[in-house]
């Protein structure tokens, strides 16, 4: 098995980078990347921890950018997680995505949903390499007797659209890809089936993008081959993995939507020389 799309608490994810690669050994993953939101806070835990289990590990990680006011998520691989440029980019990230948690307070709070924003926060405030994100939110709904899952955080109060969401302010897709080359990594597009803007891809793919996640938990089979089919007519490379985070009531498994071999080995040839 071959997945390229995880996550652990450096973001939104509930295992720390030890448990995810325990789980990973366990479903027998053999290359694994963890892919957390804004972050590489997990990268040398987790990189230490595939090759005590003998997993290939690659470096990884979501990026969020903004298009027409709606998040796009661009996935980065074979970064470098020490780089300095992608690492002040990343700070001011993170430091958004604070901003907009206490936003989202603020409006549950309006709502007669009172949660206390410094607890909700603690993590990401007691450790600036962690990034916050709506998940927390939802998390702590679940604690305070507001909602039964995440899912219900989402569809009732969190989503665009819905009481307490709060647009994002965030970076051009252009900006985002340029981060991840600079990190010596490479981009793909995740999860385009739930983003449902496919006439932004050919756009992306002429900015630069290498890469397409075709393969993903929540893709239908025709979305795969739908976005395979935009891979080979736009000259793209294949990822696809599980994303995958631990959550409770989740039908979401590590391992699943595994990247077949050979596109996982075209996907590695996309890397910068030198």
């Amino acid at each position: 098995m071959i997945d390229l799309h995880t996550h652990t608490t450096a973001s939104d994810g509930q295992c720390t980078p030890a448990e995810l690669v325990a789980r990973a050994a366990s479903a027998g993953v053999e290359v694994l990347s963890v892919t957390d939101h804004d972050t590489t806070a997990a990268c040398a835990p987790a990189s230490a921890a595939c090759a005590r289990a003998g997993i290939e590990f690659v470096a990884g990680i979501e990026i969020t950018a903004v298009v027409d006011g709606a998040d796009l998520h661009i996935l980065g691989y074979f970064i470098d997680p020490a780089a300095a440029a992608l690492g002040a980019f990343l700070t001011e990230q993170r430091g958004r995505r604070l901003d907009r948690v206490r936003r989202i307070i603020e409006r549950l709070s309006e709502h007669g949903i009172h949660l206390d924003v410094e607890a909700v926060l603690r993590p990401g405030t007691d450790d600036r390499s962690k990034a916050a994100g709506r998940p927390w939110i939802a998390r702590a709904m679940i604690a305070a007797g507001h909602v039964a899952t995440i899912a219900e955080a989402f569809d009732r109060w969190l989503s665009t659209g819905r009481p307490a969401f709060v647009a994002r302010l965030g970076p051009t897709p252009e900006v985002v890809l340029r981060e991840i080359h600079h990190a010596g990594g490479i981009a793909s597009l995740a999860h385009p089936g739930l983003l449902g803007r496919d006439d932004l891809i050919p756009g992306l793919a002429h900015a630069g993008m290498d890469a397409i996640e075709a393969y993903h938990s929540k893709h239908r089979p025709d979305d795969t081959v739908r976005y395979i089919t935009f891979a080979d007519r736009l000259g793209l490379a294949v990822s696809g993995g599980s994303d995958y985070h631990a959550d409770p009531n989740a039908t979401i498994r590590i391992g699943g939507a595994s990247l077949p071999r050979e596109l996982y080995e075209a996907l590695k040839t996309r890397r910068p020389s030198g």
